[in-house]
């Protein structure tokens, strides 16, 4: 009986770690099936900023992502780690790409869009630092075109430290978890609003400069629902700017896969996604971009042994 090939994948995140055991199963429609997985957060954000980081700039504790990890592996069955032939690491959501589709949408702490380009395509030999969209090369001598916003699930994260700050100085005191619930449930109520948010807090790498602006603003669009569907639309407007639907159709592409810790657990992001990009879409898991981390090693692994 032949061994069973058991591939590890990891995505190292610095919201949160995750890992997937993949195996081959050809009388699966997929070719394949994931045996476990775990994800853990990471929180690595340091909490005090060094002055060398700037007054835009992230600092993270890589001890934490390790940690995390750790506790990941730890959690995964040992009987089927033992069997694992192959490991794939893949950072934030590059790892979803390997599940050869056309386009990937991941929210987690920041955002991006990314797309395989048509074959035969060949990039600028200069990389244009103001340009929105970098290429990357890819499997086969083909590129990926990224539209890396740094403005994602972190703007959320900040408009909600702000809201239970505010609390705390009128003497109330309320958990986080409870005012996202609370948010997204309103949001999910207010089905569209003319408050326009640009939530560019964090500016954007090729626009550094640039900050965040609230428009269009009137007595009736003050509620904590008609804020938060603007807050949610304009982040996913602000990457749409970067990489629009019109340029992902020239390029063939046909559906979007969406991921990422922030779009899993937000209704309302996921229904300006399909607002926003008209393609057939589908949520995947937590833990897509480990799985696609192992599919890599897994199919290596197929191909040299047919060979």
């Amino acid at each position: 009986m032949a061994a069973r090939r058991v591939t590890l994948g990891i995505d190292l995140g610095t919201t949160s770690v995750k890992a997937a055991l993949v195996e081959a199963a050809p009388g699966d429609p997929s070719g394949f099936v994931v045996l476990a997985s775990c994800a853990r957060a990471a929180r690595a954000e340091a909490a005090a900023q060094s002055a060398a980081a700037g007054p835009q700039g992230r600092e993270q504790d890589v001890s934490r992502i390790i940690q995390a990890l750790n506790e990941c592996l730890t959690a995964l069955p040992r009987e089927q780690l033992r069997k694992v032939c192959g490991i794939g690491v893949s950072g934030q959501m590059h790892g979803v790409m390997f599940w050869k589709t056309g386009q990937v949408l991941n929210i987690s702490t920041s955002i991006q869009l990314a797309a395989s380009m048509p074959s035969g395509f060949q990039p600028a030999q200069t990389p244009d630092p103001a340009a929105p969209v970098a290429y990357f090369p890819y499997f086969n001598r083909t590129y990926l075109a990224v539209a890396a916003s740094l403005n994602g699930g972190n703007v959320l994260t900040t408009f909600v430290h702000m809201l239970v700050q505010w609390m705390a100085d009128l003497g109330l005191e309320v958990e986080e978890s409870t005012v996202y619930s609370r948010m997204i449930q309103a949001a999910a109520q207010q089905t569209d609003t003319c408050l326009t948010i640009t939530p560019t807090v964090l500016g954007e790498r090729h626009l550094p400069d640039q900050l965040a602006s609230v428009t269009r603003i009137s007595s009736s669009d003050l509620s904590l629902g008609h804020v938060s569907r603007a807050l949610c639309r304009g982040i996913v407007q602000n990457l749409h700017s970067m990489l629009p639907f019109q340029q992902l159709k020239e390029w063939g592409v046909e559906r979007v896969i969406g991921s990422g810790s922030a779009l899993s657990r937000n209704e309302v992001l996921k229904q300006e996604v399909q607002r926003a990009f008209p393609f057939p879409v589908s949520f995947g898991q937590d833990v897509d971009a480990a799985v696609g981390a192992a599919l890599v090693m897994l199919q290596r692994n197929l191909n040299q042994k047919e060979s």
